[in-house]
C-alpha cells in the first residue's frame, strides 16, 4: 500500500511538472509572437509617416525595414536563449529530483532491511538465551545452542561495522592505516571463518604465490568478507563457492566465485551503488542491506585497486579485485 501511494504520488508529481513546463514553453511562445506583431505595426505605421516625395524617402525606407529585421533578430535570439535556459533548466531539475526520489526510496528500503536485519539475530539470541536459563539441555545441545547465538551475535557485528565504515568513508573520517599485510594470511582466515560459521557450505580455496598489499587490514577483511557473504547468499545451499588469489606481473588478483542464479547484465553496474539490491523489493527473498558491494568498490579503489563482475560458466558470478602493486 505504501509503495503504491508513493507511485501514485509520483506520477502525480512528474504530470503536474510536465503541465508547469508545457505552460511556460506556451508563454514563451506567446511572448515572441507578440513582440513579433507588435515589431510589424511599429514598422507599418513609421512606413506609413513617411512622405514618398521626400529626398531621403528610399533611405528611410530601408531603414525602417532594417530596424525591423534588427529586432525580430534580438527577439529572435532571446527567445532561443530562454528557450535553452528552460529546457536545460527543465531537464537538471527533472533529473536532480528524480534522483533524489530514487535516493530517499533507496533509503527507506535500506532503514526496512537493517530494521529486520537487527531484529532478526536479537530475536533469535534471545530466544537461545531464554532456552538455555529454563531448560536442561543436554551438552550437545547446548553447544549448539551456544554457536548459534555466536553466530547470530558475529553477523549483527558485521552488519553494524558495514553501516560504520560506510558512514565513516563517505564522510572522509575512517583513520585509514598503511600497513604491509599478507593477503594469503587475511583470505585464508576469512576463509576459515566462514567454514566455522556456515559448515554446511562448501568453500574451496585456491592461492598461488605470495600476495603482499599495503593497506588496512580492517577494511580488506571486510572487502573479502562482503564479497564471500554475498556468494554463499545468492547461492544453493548445495553448490560450492570458489575464492582464488593469486600474484602475477604487478598485480594481485581476488576472485570469489559462486554458482548461483547470475547477475543481469544491466544490473551490473548497478550493484555496487549505495543501498542497491539486485531484484524487485516486494518479492525479494534474500537478506541485505544494499552495503556490502558498495563497501567493496570503495574499499578496493581505496587500496589502488578496482572490482569487476562476470558471468561464471555454466552459471553464477565471478567477482574479480585486482590490486595494483
Amino acid at each position: 500500500m505504501s509503495n503504491l501511494f508513493r507511485r501514485k504520488r509520483l506520477a502525480i508529481i512528474t504530470m503536474v511538472y510536465w503541465v508547469l513546463l508545457l505552460y511556460i514553453l506556451a508563454a514563451l511562445v506567446f511572448w515572441f509572437i507578440e513582440l513579433q506583431k507588435q515589431n510589424r505595426q511599429m514598422t507599418t505605421f513609421r512606413l506609413g509617416q513617411l512622405s514618398p516625395a521626400a529626398a531621403n524617402y528610399e533611405q528611410s525606407r530601408l531603414s525602417v525595414l532594417n530596424e525591423e529585421k534588427r529586432k525580430t533578430g534580438q527577439y529572435l535570439g532571446e527567445g532561443i536563449t530562454f528557450l535553452m535556459l528552460i529546457i536545460v533548466g527543465a531537464v537538471f531539475v527533472y533529473r536532480a529530483t528524480r534522483r533524489q526520489i530514487y535516493l530517499t526510496q533507496q533509503q527507506q528500503n535500506f532503514m526496512m532491511a537493517v530494521t529486520h536485519e537487527l531484529k532478526t539475530p536479537i530475536a533469535i539470541t534471545k530466544l537461545n538465551l531464554e532456552t538455555l536459563r529454563k531448560r536442561k539441555l543436554d551438552e550437545e545441545r547446548q553447544d549448539k545452542l551456544i554457536q548459534n547465538t555466536i553466530q547470530e551475535a558475529n553477523r549483527l557485528n558485521d552488519l553494524c561495522n558495514n553501516i560504520l565504515v560506510a558512514s565513516q568513508l563517505d564522510s572522509g573520517g575512517y583513520p585509514m592505516t598503511n600497513d604491509e599485510l599478507d593477503l594469503n594470511s587475511l583470505v585464508q582466515d576469512s576463509v576459515q571463518d566462514f567454514k566455522t560459521r556456515f559448515p554446511s557450505r562448501q568453500l574451496q580455496l585456491e592461492m598461488e604465490g605470495e600476495s603482499e598489499i599495503v593497506g588496512d587490514s580492517l577494511l580488506l577483511s571486510m572487502m573479502v568478507n562482503n564479497l564471500i557473504e554475498n556468494a554463499i547468499k545468492y547461492s544453493p545451499k548445495e553448490k560450492p563457492v570458489m575464492v582464488k588469489l593469486s600474484s602475477a606481473n604487478n598485480l594481485v588478483s581476488l576472485e570469489v566465485i559462486d554458482e548461483g542464479p547470475g547477475i543481469r547484465e544491466e544490473e551490473k553496474k548497478k550493484i555496487f551503488e549505495k543501498f542497491y539490491r539486485v531484484g524487485r523489493e516486494a518479492n525479494r527473498q534474500t537478506k541485505g542491506t544494499g552495503l556490502g558491494l558498495y563497501l567493496a568498490l570503495k574499499i578496493a579503489r581505496d587500496h589502488n585497486g578496482d572490482i569487476t563482475v562476470t558471468n561464471n560458466k555454466p552459471c553464477g558470478s565471478n567477482f574479480r579485485v585486482q590490486f595494483r602493486i
